[in-house]
Formats: structure tokens, sequence, C-alpha cells
């Protein structure tokens, strides 16, 4: 049966999530997890989109036009992560050798791939977006029949999208080694992210809300009205519920594309698999043809920080889809710092030197957010990137404890380095100065080395030595419990710390003077703060140091 082949996919999932004694709390902790975002999209996406709805027909078809920027936007995003999630698992995967030695004809092998594929690549687009595409309907009162067409229609694009990109994948690999070719595919869909994410903000969209705007406004809705690409399968599944949405009618043209294309496009894959994965995968085994001569390095170096430093700059540089995305984080800068220079502070109901401050504070917890991200994402990892080669830290005379304090050294330096740079330049663009200034700097620099300590233990906790890349860890249980630890802890300090900073800045604005139970009251904070990151990252290496001891 087909469904044998999923088996050992099953059985790996059910055994992290649910384990056979006990309360599977962990499972428990996901699920609320996900629907708690899942209902706060639908509210969110709710109270927007009927903004939007009550103001007459340029609201309407702005949303609307929303709506199809959306669909498209994630059958562009799941074609790119499909192309580069299919090359692993279609020709680099570790158990291609256990698969290839077993009697599995190509039409097995096919349709593990594409379920396997599809589930990792498409449950969180299926999962997150349903939520917001619902509240298009709640909001234009679409009725019962609307919520099968969304399921149909969801499905059908993230099968188009999953089906297209093996296709294309096994023919690129037949073109190009396997190796360059997720190179190519990840060096395309990081460009196509930062193209829209620099676009869409130099466009500006809060100039929408100014008046003198308007009559750009409506030229500008008159020519986006219209439907979405035809030729794109995110574009009829759009204008599919559209027409639904708006005349409660079916276009049976669209429903007959998004039905037949995902079984088309999975038996012209298979048809594909049969005559040309095998020459695919011998190109796969193949080197990069490499010429250089191994010799013995003269530069002698006795410190173990500097060794441990070494290593990691070599690994993050020869490895392309790592220190590539020094381009995405480059970009995330510049418009994050953009920011700042166009907020139209000149056009709020506050004075403008109390909503600068009250920005720069909050700003603190959209820096740690970002550090917090990258963390995730390069700090996180790192133990269980050393793999096999573990064994060689293990057999050395390095204990654990100084393994983590010298990787953490590596990692909080940079990254100090960039939370400050944020903390300091979106501060000048704001003309921020007095105690907000020193608040929002020294809490910022305190919160990365915390966070970074926190990313580090968590990584030593759940460390998984036979994951294939750095990326594949994001998606575990640890990586998410780090985000929500870290996300609760910054909430919470910052809940705590904005009475005490509100009074002090307000002060300094009037120019009053501060008396010590102000200063007091900000110290306090500071130090619990402080203390319970501190605290919190000094309980998570202790118990990651645990952890890895145990596991040699």
């Amino acid at each position: 049966m087909f469904t044998d082949v999923l088996k050992p996919f099953y059985w790996s999932g059910k055994n992290k999530l649910l384990p056979r004694k006990g309360i599977p709390w962990k499972a428990i902790g996901i699920t609320l997890f996900s629907l708690a975002l899942c209902a706060f999209l639908y509210g969110t996406t709710l109270k927007v989109v009927g903004y939007f709805h009550k103001q007459n027909e340029l609201g309407v078809i702005l949303s609307l036009k929303i709506f199809q920027m959306a669909w498209l936007t994630l059958f562009a995003m799941l074609i790119f992560s499909c192309m580069v999630s299919a090359v692993s698992a279609i020709f680099l995967s570790q158990d291609n050798e256990i698969v290839f030695s077993s009697p599995l004809p190509h039409q097995k092998l096919y349709f593990m791939r594409f379920t396997t594929t599809f589930f990792y690549t498409s449950w969180m687009m299926i999962l997150f977006s349903f939520p917001v595409f619902s509240a298009f309907g709640q909001v234009f009162s679409a009725g019962q029949l609307f919520w099968p067409f969304l399921i149909c229609a969801t499905f059908s694009t993230a099968l188009t999208a999953v089906g297209f990109s093996l296709a294309l994948t096994i023919i690129l690999v037949n073109i190009f080694p396997a190796r360059r070719t997720k190179d190519i595919v990840f060096y395309l869909s990081l460009c196509f992210a930062l193209f829209i994410y620099a676009m869409f903000r130099l466009m500006r969209p809060e100039e929408l809300a100014n008046p003198e705007k308007f009559a750009h406004f409506v030229d500008y809705l008159s020519s986006i009205s219209g439907p979405a690409g035809p030729y794109v399968p995110g574009g009829w599944a759009a204008d599919f519920l559209i027409t639904y949405l708006l005349d409660r009618e079916v276009d049976w043209l669209l429903a007959g594309l998004l039905l037949t294309t995902p079984p088309s496009l999975y038996f012209l894959g298979e048809a594909i698999m049969g005559k040309l994965f095998f020459s695919g995968y011998t190109k796969a085994q193949e080197s990069f043809g490499g010429y250089r001569r191994f010799k013995t390095s003269k530069v002698r170096i006795s410190s173990p920080l500097r060794w441990i430093m070494r290593k990691e700059a070599k690994t993050f540089l020869r490895d392309s889809t790592e220190w590539s995305q020094l381009f995405m984080i480059g970009a995330l800068v510049a418009v994050y710092l953009y920011n700042f220079k166009v907020l139209p502070l000149d056009r709020s109901f506050w004075k403008e030197e109390y909503l600068t401050n009250l920005i720069s504070f909050l700003n603190i917890g959209l820096i740690t957010f970002v550090i917090t991200s990258l963390s995730a994402r390069f700090v996180f990892p790192s133990i269980g990137a050393e793999g096999g080669s573990f064994f060689v830290i293990r057999a050395s005379p390095l204990s654990m404890e100084k393994f983590l304090l010298q990787k953490y050294v590596c990692y909080c330096i940079p990254f100090s380095l960039l939370a400050f740079l944020l903390v300091i330049t979106s501060d000048y663009l704001l003309k921020i100065d007095g105690p907000i200034w020193w608040i929002s700097v020294l809490s910022s620099i305190v919160y990365t080395w915390a966070i970074v300590a926190l990313a580090l233990g968590f990584g030593a906790m759940y460390a998984d030595f036979r994951a294939e890349n750095r990326a594949a860890a994001l998606g575990s249980l640890g990586a998410i419990l780090f985000l929500l630890t870290t996300l609760a802890l910054i909430g919470s300090t910052l809940a705590l710390g904005a009475s005490p900073a509100y009074h002090v800045t307000r002060k300094w604005l009037k120019g009053l003077p501060l008396t010590w139970s102000d200063y007091s009251a900000v110290g306090g904070w500071a130090f619990f703060s402080c203390s319970l990151f501190l605290f919190c990252a000094w309980i998570s290496l202790k118990k990651g140091v645990r952890n890895i001891n145990e596991i040699g």
C-alpha cells in the first residue's frame, strides 16, 4: 500500500509529540499556542477588513485587493519553499540509501516525497492563513458554503505549488548538480523576498491615510480594481472566492482549474520522476570540483576561544545558505531604520516629544524581537549543527561549561553590536535624549546578552545532532519553547517598566527635578527585569550543560 512508506514519518512525529507514558504537555502547549495565534490573526484581520468594508466602495476594493495579494504572495512563497525542500528531500536526504536498497517503485517514492514535502512546507500556510481568509467570509457575510470553498481553494493552491515545484526541481537537478540547484533556488527566493520587502516599504503605505494624497489614492484604486493574474493558480483561488464573496456565484471555470490542476501536476511529476530521477540522483553525488590542497596552517593559536571563533567563522562562511542571509539582515536593518525616518509625527494628536519618547521605549521590544528572531536562526541550532563532529569536542580537554561560554562570546559580540546599532540610530532619528535614551540603550544591550544566552541554553537542551541543516531546527519543539519564553519575558518586563519610565520622562520633559523615588523606581525595574532575564538564561545554560554531558 502507498501509505506504508509514510509510517516512519507518522511514528516519528507521534513519538515526539505523544509519549507513551505521561501527559503530552508539549503537544498540548503547542496546540494551545497555535489556537491562540489563530484567534489573534482572525481577530486582527476581522477588525482591519471590517474597517475597510465600512468605507463604501473604496474600502471594499482595497480589502479585496489585499485578499488577492495575500493569495499571490503565499503561492510564490510556497513555490520557492517547496523547491528548496524538494532538492533536499528527493536527492540529498540521508535516508536515500535505505530507501533505494528496498524494492520500492518510483511511484511510491514520489508519493512519499510529495506527501512529506507537502506537509513540511504547507502546514503553516494552511493553518495560519485559514483564519485570515475566514475573516473575509465573516465580514462579507458569505454564508456556510464559503467555508468548503475556502478549504478546497487552500489545499488546491498548496498541492499545485508542491506538484509544480517537485517536477521543476527534478528537471533542474538533471541540468545542474543538486547542491548547486539548491543554492540557485535559495538565492532566487532570497532576492524575491528582499524585492517584495523593500518595494512594499518604499511604497510608503502610511501615506494612504494622508488626506492630501486622496486624489492619488483614487487613481491607485482604479488601477488595481481588476482581477488577479489569470495564469497563476494563486490568482485562480483569489478570483474564485472573490466572485462568491461579491455575487454569491460559482465560477465553474476557475473551480475546474482548481480541482484538476493538482492531480494533473502530480501525475506529470510522477512521470518525470520515472524518466529523470536516477540520472539526477547520480549527478547529486558529484562534488563541487574543489582544487585546493590541504596544508598545515602556520598560524599558532593557543586560546580555545580563538579556535572556536575561527571554527564558527569558517563554518558560517562555507555554508552559502548561512552567509547569504546577511543580505536579508541588511535589508531588515535598512528598512527598520527607514521606518523611523518617515514616521508622520507631525500629524499626531500628541506632542511630538512625548510621542518620540514613547516610540523609543516601545522600540526596546522591537529590537529584542529582532534579536530573538536572529538568535533562533543562528544561535539556537549552533550546538546541534556540530553533528557527528561533536565527539571531537567531547574528546578534547575542554569542559562543556567552557565550551558553551566560548560559544556564547562568539555570538554575543556581533549581536550586541547589531542591537547597539539599531538603538543608537533609531534614537538619533527620533532625536531622543535624556532618561529614555539611557533606558533604551542599556535595556536593549542587557536584554540582548540574556536572549543570546537563552538561545544557546535551549539549543543545548534540545540539540539535534542528526538534523540535515540548521534551518531544520527552526520548527522543532525547542525553538518554539525558546521563542515563547523569550517573548513572554520581553512583554512582561516592558509592561512593568512602562509606568516608571513614563513618570521619569514626563518630569524631565517638563523641566521638573527628578526625586530619589523616581530614580529608585526606574532602577528597581531595571534591576528586576535584568535579573529575571539573566536568571532564566543561567537556568537554561545549566540545563543545557547537563543535557550535553548526558549525551556524551
